[in-house]
């Protein structure tokens, strides 16, 4: 009996001294988090990391804005379209070797740039707008409409914005057709040559417009080719701004009419040919050209 009562003793006093390193434990753990505790989850999302990865420098003309975003067409025609933030740096030649930074609501639809970029996520976002002070100063006279001497030419360019409406105002002096492969927009030596020729001819012309208009064949789906005569008159009328110094504000929109109103039978490769173009038109208007 004395040793069984030993062994309850034995067994209370362990059991007693278990509750007490148990409460001790207990209340430290209540006073400092155990750092060996994993909780399992989904974390909370962390803050957008701005994009670092240089991108590729894109060059062209500046074809469309909303909001932060910029869309540039090279001379190849393809478009890039940019995000711009506080972070961008948008600089101007001013000089042989100045520059001077401007403010985001200085790029206008028109202007020709060059952007170094930054990549992330998919998405491009430009690190520094570069462009020339005189290209500003063009692209802000056709906007306000107060340079004189450009009155007409921005009527006109507003007036026929995106539309054909009011073709019949004016006067066709001449027209340059450029040609192409069958599903292509890419413009030979001769072609390029052939469109300068054209701007430095109507450059002569006093109120000179171009209408500049992209067809196809017959070839291929309606929405293929109304993309591929939009991409055509693209490529011919950055090559006319960048190249040939054909100026923005003496440009109309261009035009896609895919293979409507073709020169040529379609049923012929010879025709077919002849309607793989994009038609350079010099306009004058009535008023001005005393018709």
């Amino acid at each position: 009996m004395r040793i069984i009562s030993k062994k309850s003793g034995v067994r209370f006093a362990v059991a007693t001294l278990a509750i007490s390193v148990s409460g001790s434990l207990y209340a430290q753990q209540q006073s400092a988090p155990d750092s060996r505790i994993v909780v399992n989850g989904v974390p909370a999302p962390e803050a957008a990391v701005a994009p670092t990865t240089p991108g590729p420098e894109i060059k062209g003309i500046i074809s469309a804005r909303h909001g932060d975003r910029i869309k540039v067409t090279a001379a190849d025609g393809t478009s890039t379209i940019i995000a711009i933030n506080e972070a961008t740096r948008i600089k101007a030649a001013s000089g042989l070797f100045s520059k001077k930074k401007l403010a985001a609501d200085s790029l206008l639809n028109g202007l020709p740039v060059t952007v170094k970029t930054l990549q992330g996520g998919g998405d491009l976002l430009a690190s520094q707008i570069s462009l020339r002070n005189n290209d500003l100063k063009t692209a802000s006279m056709i906007r306000n409409g107060t340079a004189q001497g450009f009155e007409e030419q921005t009527a006109a360019t507003q007036a026929l914005r995106g539309r054909m409406g009011d073709i019949d105002k004016y006067n066709v002096k001449s027209t340059t057709n450029v040609h192409f492969d069958t599903g292509k927009s890419d413009l030979s030596d001769q072609d390029k040559a052939q469109l300068c020729s054209a701007a430095t001819s109507a450059q002569a012309t006093e109120n000179a417009l171009l209408l500049v208009v992209g067809y196809t064949d017959s070839t291929g789906d309606d929405d293929f080719n109304q993309a591929l005569s939009e991409k055509r008159a693209a490529r011919v009328i950055n090559y006319l701004q960048q190249v040939c110094g054909w100026k923005p504000y003496r440009m109309l929109t261009p035009t896609g009419m895919a293979k409507a109103d073709p020169l040529a039978s379609n049923d012929t490769v010879e025709g077919k040919a002849q309607n793989r173009r994009v038609a350079v038109n010099v306009l004058v208007s009535k008023s001005v050209d005393g018709l």
